[in-house]
Order: structure tokens, then sequence, then C-alpha cells
């Protein structure tokens, strides 16, 4: 609890805050952390599929085809303005089912989901236009791949969530806006000439787009959040697990 205070990273009510709090307090959120932790419990989460704000994530996802399309045609400004709009939304569709009362089980899926594919298909399509190197796709891959199989493992064979973290939505705040700009492509800045490699855009030389440096702090956030959730879901898997041998 002292490290959670000590970040900011939770609030009174996602734990409990007098002494240290129980494992079924630690344990209570998703572990993607997309989205902010506001789930609700599962009394007042509908089955529902048609419901306004599981229209709203859908229309997004149908965006990410159509922004994807624009920007391998060397449309920048309405591939920007595409993502712009699909990324500026996403907090849209989560108000509205809390405000109306219409959580549904799809939607808590399917939001997140169309989250990290719009990131993963920004990442990709400015990869193929040649505006980010290889190894930042791979990374932000791999790290996609790694929380959520491990997510899905813990859930699945130990019933243990891991907290989001706030920092969290920092990271893939900053990460979207640099990717918004670097579809743009402008406007381009000197590079800072410390070394000569091409697969170091910002630090090499050759001038590029400010907003490298944005996803170069998203990724550095994102890095830190992944340790986080390694340490807390090796520490709920062997708590599950001697509770399990009792």
């Amino acid at each position: 609890m002292g490290i959670c205070k000590l970040l900011g990273l939770c609030k009174k009510k996602e734990i409990g805050c007098a002494g240290v709090p129980s494992v079924s307090e630690l344990f209570v959120m998703p572990i993607i952390d997309m989205k902010a932790p506001d789930v609700k419990p599962d009394a007042q989460v509908s089955n529902d599929i048609i419901t306004i704000p599981n229209i709203i994530t859908f229309i997004r996802l149908c965006f990410i085809p159509v922004f994807l399309v624009l920007l391998l045609q060397g449309n920048n400004l309405a591939a920007a303005i595409v993502f712009g709009l699909t990324a500026a939304t996403d907090f849209l569709d989560g108000m509205i089912a809390r405000k109306t009362n219409s959580v549904s089980r799809l939607g808590q899926l399917l939001d997140p989901a169309t989250d990290r594919l719009l990131m993963i298909t920004a990442v990709i399509g400015l990869l193929i236009v040649g505006r980010l190197p290889l190894w930042i796709i791979i990374l932000v891959l791999a790290r996609d791949l790694l929380l959520l199989a491990g997510g899905y493992y813990l859930i699945k064979r130990w019933k243990v969530r891991v907290a989001v973290m706030f920092l969290g939505k920092i990271a893939t705040t900053f990460l979207f806006f640099g990717c918004a700009f670097l579809l743009l492509n402008a406007p381009l800045v000197p590079g800072l000439g410390w070394c000569d490699f091409a697969w170091l855009p910002g630090f090499n030389g050759n001038p590029c787009c400010w907003s490298i440096w944005l996803v170069y702090i998203g990724l550095l956030l994102a890095l830190i959040t992944t340790v986080y959730y390694c340490v807390r879901g090796v520490q709920g898997y062997h708590i599950a697990k001697a509770q399990e041998a009792k």
C-alpha cells in the first residue's frame, strides 16, 4: 500500500486504506491498462448486446480499417483526423454506459479490444509508410501479447485480477498523441545527432517528426506499467496457489 500511495496510482475506493489491504481488495480489476478502473459488480453488468455504448464502440471499430486505407493511400490529414476521432471518442462509450446504467459484458470486452486494435493498426501502418522503426512495433506487440496471455491465464486458472495502473492510461495517451502527429508527419525537426543508427529517429541526425518523442515517453511509461503488472501478477499467482493448497 505504501508503494501505491507513493506513486499515486491507487484510489481509496479501489483498495482499502485502513492498514494492509486484503487479497480480495488487491485483485479486483482488469489486467488491461486501456481503461479506467470503473468496472461494476457483476450484478450490475448486463448481457445485452444492442446498447448505445456498444454501438458507439462498434462504429469506432469500423473506422479502424478506414484509417489504415487512408494512411496507405497517402491521405495523411484524413488519416490523422479519423485516427484522432476514433481515439478521442474512447471515453464516450464508457461514460454513456455508466451514466445510463448500461454496462455490458460485451462492452467490457469490446471497448478495450478496440483501443488496442487501433493502436496496433496505427503502429503497423506507420511502419509500412516508414515513420516508425520495426523495434517499436515489436515492443508494442510483445507487450500487448504478454499482458493478454498473462492476464487470461491468471483469471482463467487462478481467478486473479491485477489492479489497473493510472500510469497505464497516461502511457496510452502519449502513444496516441505521438502516433496522431506522426500520421501528419509535420512539423519536422532536426535530430539530436547523438548516433548514426537509422532505427533511432530523433537520436540520429536525420530530420523527424517532433512527436517521435511523445512515442518514446509513452513506451517508457508502458514498460514501467508492464513491470508493475508482472510483479503484481506473480504476487497474485503465489497467493492464489497458497490458498488452493490449504
